[in-house]
This record gives structure tokens, C-alpha cells and sequence, in this order.
């Protein structure tokens, strides 16, 4: 296997599962040096820590929607490996309940928010300040969603939430390109993991087979390790000249 990040530190959020989980065993096979996983779920963080060696990754306990432990989170990094080159924000949270625009639980709402909009905000901004101070031409990936460029029949207020992840995106990937800082993003379809088959109460099988109606792409079920693919180009040097995307990883997506 290439070593395309290495020497890089990086962090991830959400990275005790699912998509995280792939990511930090892709980055860590791909030759970085470090690899902080950042997420609630300690016990599952450390133990994913241990297993790709804690000479390698280390875990943090970080709850992005707090702007105090994402501060800490990123200084903490720096202070102990000398600088950042590669933030994948990729914690979030899904709707509770099928939410539509006439039945809009507002404190769900508020909740969903405030993890994956202002914790998504947080963590590129002390990010990119890190990356800036450092001097370091950095990457910077957003986890969005195919839910980004369409509206969804239901769960309204995750679909607002992915849609301003793609602008904070576009504007930050703007603002930072004079910096040499590259800001894009990765779009899945829907998709099981841990999290969405304990929102929905089913078992992996069920829930990939429920997902299959939503890609015209026959023979391949999407995985964590297909989207974990298209963070490690986003934030190695395949992608150089790449900022302000949003790669879509979708087999083709058939609206409900």
C-alpha cells in the first residue's frame, strides 16, 4: 500500500465508528503518523486507538458542539505533534424522528443543529487557525451529505443541516485558498452503520438491503470503507489542485 499521508497528523471527528472508524484505519495504513480520534463514545475510541497501535493513534474525548473541548481538541494536537495538516470533521448526528416541515420538533431540531452545523463550523475554524499559525498548506474534509443537493421527503431538519455543511464549504474553501488550505467535502448516500441501524431499530443486513432503492448502481453496497476512499484523496496530495468539492459518493441517487 502507497503511503500517501506520510508523516501527516491528523484528526478525525466521529471517529470511534462507521465512517470514522474506516478513515482512521485507512489514514493510519496510508503511512500518518498520528492519527487523533475524536468522538463521545470513549469506550469504543480507545479501544479502536489500541488496535492500530497507540504509537500511531490516540483517542480524545471531544463533544464538537462544545467550543471549549474542540479548542482543546485542536491545541492539544499541536502542542503535542508540532502542527496540523489534515482535519476530517466528520462527527454528526441524524434526525430522531421523521421530521417534516409541518411537524417540526423544534428541540430535536435545535440539537441536530448544534452538532452538525455549529460543531462542523467549530472544528474548520480551529482547524484552519491552526493551519495558519502553523504555515501549514493544510486539508481540511467535511462529511456531508447526498442530502446536500436535494431536498428529502422527510427528515428536514438533517437535510437543512447537510445543506449548510456544502456552504460552509464553498465559503470557507474561498477564504483559505490564499492560505494554500484546501476545505472539500464527501456526499454519501444513505447508508448503514452503527449509528443508522440504532436509528432505525434494524440489523446491518436489513437496513444495507432498505438502502439499496435510494442508487441506480447495481452490484456494490455502499460501506464506511467506500467513503473513507474519498476522505483519503480529499486530503492527500491526489486531490492538489481540488478545493470547494463536494465528492459524491452515491451510486447514482434515486430520490424517495
Amino acid at each position: 500500500m502507497s503511503n500517501k499521508l506520510q508523516g501527516k497528523i491528523a484528526i478525525i471527528t466521529g471517529g470511534a465508528s462507521g465512517i470514522g472508524e474506516a478513515t482512521a484505519r485507512l489514514f493510519a495504513d496510508h503511512g500518518a503518523s498520528t492519527v487523533v480520534i475524536a468522538d463521545i463514545q470513549d469506550d469504543l475510541g480507545r479501544q479502536l486507538a489500541e488496535s492500530i497501535g497507540t504509537h500511531r493513534c490516540t483517542y480524545v474525548h471531544c463533544d464538537v458542539a462544545d467550543e471549549d473541548q474542540v479548542k482543546a481538541m485542536v491545541e492539544t494536537t499541536v502542542q503535542n505533534y508540532g502542527h496540523l495538516d489534515i482535519m476530517f470533521s466528520n462527527a454528526g448526528i441524524i434526525s430522531s424522528q421523521d421530521q417534516t416541515v409541518l411537524d417540526l420538533d423544534f428541540s430535536a431540531f435545535d440539537r441536530l443543529l448544534e452538532v452538525n452545523v455549529r460543531g462542523m463550523a467549530l472544528c474548520v475554524k480551529y482547524a484552519a487557525r491552526a493551519m495558519v499559525e502553523g504555515r501549514v498548506r493544510g486539508r481540511i474534509v467535511c462529511t456531508a451529505s447526498v442530502g446536500a443537493n436535494h431536498g428529502m421527503a422527510k427528515n428536514t431538519d438533517y437535510c437543512m443541516s447537510k445543506h449548510a455543511v456544502l456552504g460552509l464549504v464553498r465559503s470557507a474553501s474561498l477564504q483559505l485558498a490564499v492560505h494554500g488550505i484546501r476545505v472539500n467535502c464527501v456526499s454519501p448516500n444513505g447508508m448503514a452503520t452503527p449509528l443508522t441501524c440504532k436509528a432505525s431499530g434494524v440489523g446491518l443486513g436489513e437496513l444495507q438491503k432498505a438502502y439499496e432503492k435510494f442508487a441506480r448502481l447495481r452490484g456494490v453496497v455502499l460501506k464506511p470503507e467506500h467513503v473513507a476512499n474519498a476522505a483519503l484523496f480529499l486530503a492527500c496530495d491526489d486531490s492538489e489542485f481540488v478545493t470547494g468539492h463536494d465528492l459524491v459518493v452515491d451510486g447514482s441517487f434515486v430520490p424517495p
